[in-house]
């Protein structure tokens, strides 16, 4: 039965991080070229003869037809793609770059039928896909915090791996599941990928999914009745449940 990690690995962003992931690794072989960008001595121009960090890339707003806008640094590519689980049909989309220096931005969604998302906690789903995005990079995570977006419930964190450092986010927005992530070398860095990460905005946000035996209940938190067999083998878990968000027609920022 397929879990949802595998189903986050069948997202066309994912061979796009592998792609990135193998040509970090050969670099960070080689022992003289531990960056994708010239290293040059510093001039004097600044006290103290330390370099300026550098600046990060201009971003600028991707509207997504599925109802969502962020900020980018440059025209992404679109792939969308639906998988199959025994529950029924997920619809899938990634829109991802890769920068010059090699930095990849990427968001992409899954929507799930609304049974699978009201049987399970909303935690289960945001564990699963922080889970699947890290053994796909065989990585551990680390400065994990749980954030929101209009009261929909969501995770932040760090994924550290032998190819690559990634900055994700995770969020559960009625039955779709938004993954933001930035993948880079930690010797160079990541401008830009906290501004990328806190740009998400929705549009027109379908109503919260109401979990199963639980009448009113809010965006996605609330707890969950008898488990209904969503494709992902996982146990439910417990649940702090949130706010429900209004479901209005304004634009809408993460926090």
């Amino acid at each position: 039965m397929p879990s949802l990690s595998r189903l986050l690995a069948a997202v066309a962003t994912f061979a796009l991080i592998a792609a990135a992931c193998a040509g970090q690794q050969k670099t960070d072989n080689n022992k003289e070229a531990t960056s994708t960008i010239e290293e040059v001595p510093n001039e004097g121009g600044e006290a103290g003869g330390h370099e300026a960090p550098p600046a990060g890339p201009q971003l600028t707003t991707v509207n997504a037809e599925e109802g969502f806008s962020v900020k980018m640094p440059g025209e992404p590519k679109a792939q969308r793609q639906k998988v199959t689980i025994p529950a029924g049909e997920v619809a899938t989309a990634a829109y991802s770059l890769q920068t010059p220096e090699g930095v990849i931005f990427s968001v992409s969604t899954a929507d799930y039928p609304e049974k699978v998302v009201a049987a399970r906690p909303a935690e289960a789903f945001l564990n699963e896909g922080r889970d699947g995005l890290t053994n796909q990079l065989k990585g551990t995570v680390s400065n994990e915090q749980e954030v929101t977006i209009d009261g929909y419930p969501g995770k932040a964190y760090t994924v550290s791996s032998p190819n690559g450092e990634v900055k994700a986010r995770n969020y559960l927005v009625g039955p779709r599941l938004y993954t933001l992530l930035v993948l880079y070398n930690p010797s160079i860095g990541a401008p830009g990928a906290d501004e990328f990460l806190g740009s998400l905005a929705l549009v027109n946000p379908p109503p919260p999914v109401q979990r199963a035996g639980a009448a009113g209940a809010d965006a996605g938190t609330a707890d969950a009745g008898p488990a209904v067999d969503s494709g992902t083998g996982a146990e439910p878990a417990a649940d702090a449940g949130t706010a429900a968000p209004d479901a209005g027609t304004r634009r809408r920022r993460a926090k």
